[in-house]
């Protein structure tokens, strides 16, 4: 112990001097009247991988070029150097006879992590480089704390969370999850645009708890002086507009629920609920599919991606109801309770958790949580979901105590939920209020209410509509290959660092 105590204290001694010598450095360059943070701009012409995709247009000509130094080496009257770009790295060849003196000298006591802008010719070493020949360089942005060490680098996942600014640096690869989750939202809206449907912007800030079972953040308005939530999901504002006669609407959304983390929460993410007039679940489930398969062509270039160590094919989708799905998995046959009882019963024989409300609707879901879900690897569509779990979606004309519902599962994980959606205002309004007083037996202090204002919505008249809500967090997390959801969020929620 007293080893690895030394072992710190000498670290915490090696950081303090550097980070002196930079700040030291850079007040004898304000002395000087070279203060390198009143640089204001730089003019580039062109970028790192522009001049080696295309290096014999370039050979020969001059270039400026600017980036961060990422390695840098001397040998004699010349340093050999690495700079960082939007695109990647170029080397540049530093010579004492090519830049002035005062350049030279400066060059050579600049560290890694400075920030530099160069002009000078291109053109390929004796070991066939493609480099830029300095012939003048100025420097745009002193570094004063060091990068990680180039070989074990930055390997700490707490720490890269926290200081992503320094991953983004070190780690190529995490700018390549979030150029492609860019990607990926920009093909999932260039879908959706091509289908005819409008984006479109609703209140983060909603007036009150809903009577859903995600737990809310509160906040307060102090010019009106009331408790406001921000909103769990972005659906009922999205039916008004559906109401109102924009047959589809989309919205990229921010969601937040103050609830678990782990790999695949985080109390803030990114949702796309899309709302169609006149068609139904199951048009929804090939709306689904038609996405996921052009998204994934479009961003990677196939539909069989590779995901924590299995090959999913989003080429080839299963179908189940949630009955089957149970059946097919633990044997259970949900026809064969006649009652509440017997799925009670059945339930506790198979060492299966209790809802609250111990219906066989919700009792069926249990067992499809229990025995289901982890088998569900490849691309599957669950659908019909018992009504107790389903307070938004419309009854199965044939069998009311079922919902023209699904969900789609990857990898063992919910990726989406869709509805043919619930347009008749007096069965919602029933729904509602059964969930929020089911809510308040279970919890007193809740402060969940009845949107009575979407129940008037409705009473103008919705037409038959489809709906679906997915993640995009996990979207990007399957075509990333990507095991948890703090890898695809750029500042995922963390725990204030103690001091």
């Amino acid at each position: 112990m007293a080893d690895n105590n030394n072992r710190q204290g000498e670290t915490v001694m090696e950081l303090s001097e550097i980070l002196q010598v930079r700040r030291d450095k850079l007040a004898a360059l304000r002395e000087e009247g070279r203060d390198p943070f009143r640089q204001t701009r730089f003019e580039r012409s062109a970028y790192s991988r522009e001049i080696k995709d295309d290096y014999a247009a370039f050979e020969g000509k001059t270039v400026s070029v600017v980036g961060r130094m990422m390695s840098k080496r001397g040998m004699g009257k010349a340093i050999f150097c690495h700079i960082q770009d939007d695109q990647g790295q170029i080397q540049l060849y530093v010579r004492s006879d090519a830049v002035s003196e005062q350049e030279f000298k400066d060059f050579r006591k600049y560290d890694i992590g400075d920030i530099i802008g160069v002009t000078g010719y291109v053109f390929k070493t004796k070991t066939e480089e493609i480099s830029v020949h300095v012939e003048s360089v100025v420097l745009l942005s002193k570094s004063l704390r060091p990068l990680p060490e180039k070989f074990h680098g930055m390997t700490d996942r707490e720490l890269r969370y926290r200081q992503r600014y320094v991953d983004l640096i070190v780690n190529p690869e995490v700018k390549d999850t979030f150029v492609k989750r860019s990607r990926i939202l920009r093909e999932l809206r260039a879908f959706l645009d091509g289908r005819g449907f409008l984006e479109v912007d609703t209140p983060v800030l909603t007036p009150f708890e809903i009577g859903a079972a995600a737990r809310p953040f509160y906040t307060h308005h102090n010019t009106l002086d009331m408790d406001m939530v921000l909103r769990i999901e972005t659906e009922l504002y999205l039916k008004r507009l559906i109401v109102g006669g924009m047959e589809r609407v989309y919205e990229v959304g921010r969601i937040f629920r103050n609830e678990g983390m782990d790999t695949k929460h985080n109390p803030e993410f990114t949702t796309i609920e899309v709302y169609q007039s006149y068609t139904d679940f199951h048009g929804m489930m090939d709306l689904v599919e038609d996405m996921m398969k052009t998204v994934a062509q479009k961003v990677c270039g196939s539909l069989v991606v590779p995901y924590q160590g299995y090959e999913i094919d989003l080429g080839h989708w299963e179908r189940l109801t949630m009955i089957e799905a149970v059946k097919k998995y633990s044997g259970v046959d949900y026809y064969d309770w006649k009652t509440d009882e017997d799925a009670i019963a059945c339930a506790k024989a198979h060492n299966v958790d209790l809802p609250e409300i111990p219906t066989r609707g919700a009792i069926l879901a249990e067992f499809f949580d229990a025995f289901v879900e982890e088998k569900l690897i490849q691309p599957t569509f669950i659908y019909d979901y018992p009504v107790e779990i389903s307070p938004l979606a419309k009854r199965k004309p044939d069998d009311p105590a079922f919902t023209e519902r699904f969900e789609y599962f990857i990898n063992a994980t919910e990726f989406g939920n869709a509805f043919s959606e619930l347009n008749d205002p007096i069965d919602q309004r029933e729904r509602f209020e059964r969930q929020v007083a089911e809510r308040r037996e279970v919890n007193p202090e809740t402060r969940a209410q009845v949107d009575y204002d979407f129940i008037n919505a409705l009473e103008y008249g919705m037409p038959p509509t489809g709906g679906l809500g997915f993640g995009v967090d996990r979207l990007v997390m399957l075509l990333t290959n990507s095991d948890s959801i703090r890898d695809v969020l750029l500042f995922p929620t963390m725990r204030p660092e103690q001091n």
